[in-house]
C-alpha cells in the first residue's frame, strides 16, 4: 500500500479510537481538519462509509468496526518493530502506551511514572484513564493496570503499587449524630448510602469481611455518581456514608470531615497489576517498564495461567 494510504488508515485508526475528530488530532499533534480529509480520501478509496459523524459524537459504521479490529494489533506490531529499532541505541526509547483505573491513576502510578520517567529520559509516557476493562493491544495501547479480579487470564501480569489495599466505610460527624452508628453491615439498609456507577452502568453491592464471613448489602441512598469527588463532597456535607478505597478517604479523615465505621468489616484485596498479552516481541518502552518495576518494587511477574 502506498504510503499515503498509510498515513489515511492511521488517522482513521485515531479518531475511532477517540470517538473524536478534536481528541485525536490533539493526540496526534494535527489538526482535525487534516484527520477529516484523511478519513474522507479513505472512504472514497475503499468506496464505504467508516465512521459515522454527528455533531456530538464519532463512531465506527459496521466496515470501520472490522477494520479497526485488524488494524488495532497490525498498527501495535509496527510500533513494536519501531521500537525494537530504537531499543539498538544507548538507551530505550520511544512511546508506552498505558490505560489505567482512575484510583491508580491518582493515588498508585503518580510517584512511580516519576521515577520511572526519570530513569529512562528517551521515553514518553502516555496515560489513559479509564475505569471499565477493555481489550488493550486492540484498543491500541501497551498495557492495562486493573485488580486482580478483572484480569483475563491469558494475560501476563506484574505487581505494581501497594500489594494490599482495602475499602473503607465513612460519614461525616454530623450525618453520624443524626442517624448513629452502624454495628454491622445489615445496619446499612436502615442509611442512606452514597453509592458509585461504574462506566458500565453496573452498581456492586458493598461486600464486607469479618472473621470469615461476607456480606453483600445493596444499600439505597440519595446519590449515585460516577465521580469520587462528587461521591466524597456528599459525605462530607452529611448526606450519607460512603464506600470506597481507603486511599481516597485519607485525607478527609484526617482532617476530621469523616468518621470511620465498620471498622472490623473492612475489604482487603490484592493491589493492582501491569497487564499484557504474553506475546514473542514485546515493546522496548514496555519491556524497560516491567524491568523497573522488577527492580523499584521488587516482585517477580505472575503468569495467568
Amino acid at each position: 500500500m502506498a504510503e499515503a494510504d498509510l498515513h489515511d488508515l492511521d488517522a482513521f485508526v485515531a479518531v475511532a479510537r477517540a470517538r473524536s475528530f478534536r481528541g485525536a488530532a490533539t493526540l496526534r499533534g494535527v489538526s482535525a481538519s487534516a484527520l477529516s480529509t484523511a478519513l474522507r480520501r479513505l472512504e472514497g478509496q475503499l468506496g464505504v462509509r467508516l465512521l459515522n459523524r454527528t455533531t456530538r459524537s464519532v463512531t465506527p459504521t459496521e466496515a470501520g468496526q472490522r477494520l479497526l479490529d485488524r488494524l488495532g494489533p497490525a498498527f501495535g506490531e509496527i510500533a513494536g518493530a519501531l521500537d525494537a529499532v530504537a531499543s539498538l541505541g544507548d538507551q530505550p526509547s520511544g512511546t508506552l502506551r498505558l490505560n489505567v483505573p482512575s484510583i491508580v491513576a491518582r493515588h498508585v502510578l503518580p510517584a512511580i511514572a516519576a521515577r520511572f520517567l526519570i530513569a529512562h529520559p528517551a521515553i514518553t509516557l502516555e496515560v489513559t484513564t479509564n475505569d471499565s476493562f477493555i481489550d488493550v493491544l486492540a484498543a491500541g495501547f501497551d498495557a492495562g493496570i486493573r485488580y486482580d479480579e478483572r484480569i483475563e487470564r491469558d494475560m501476563i501480569a506484574v505487581p505494581l503499587g501497594p500489594r494490599i489495599q482495602r475499602f473503607i466505610a465513612a460519614g461525616a460527624p454530623s450525618y453520624l449524630a443524626r442517624r448513629g452508628v452502624p454495628a454491622t453491615p445489615r445496619a446499612l439498609i436502615d442509611h442512606a448510602c452514597i453509592r458509585h456507577r461504574f462506566a458500565s452502568g453496573v452498581i456492586l453491592p458493598w461486600e464486607f469481611s469479618h472473621q470469615g464471613q461476607v456480606l453483600r448489602i445493596a444499600p439505597n441512598g440519595p446519590l449515585v455518581s460516577t465521580s469520587i469527588d462528587i461521591s466524597i463532597a456528599a459525605a462530607i456535607a452529611g448526606l450519607g456514608l460512603i464506600y470506597t478505597f481507603e486511599e481516597y478517604l485519607r485525607a478527609p479523615l484526617a482532617r476530621g470531615e469523616l468518621v470511620a465505621v465498620l471498622a472490623d468489616w473492612g475489604q482487603s484485596f490484592s493491589g493492582p497489576f501491569v497487564y499484557f498479552p504474553s506475546r514473542r516481541q514485546m515493546p522496548t518502552p514496555l519491556r524497560a517498564f516491567i524491568d523497573f518495576l522488577r527492580d523499584d518494587v521488587r516482585t517477580p511477574p505472575s503468569p495467568r495461567a
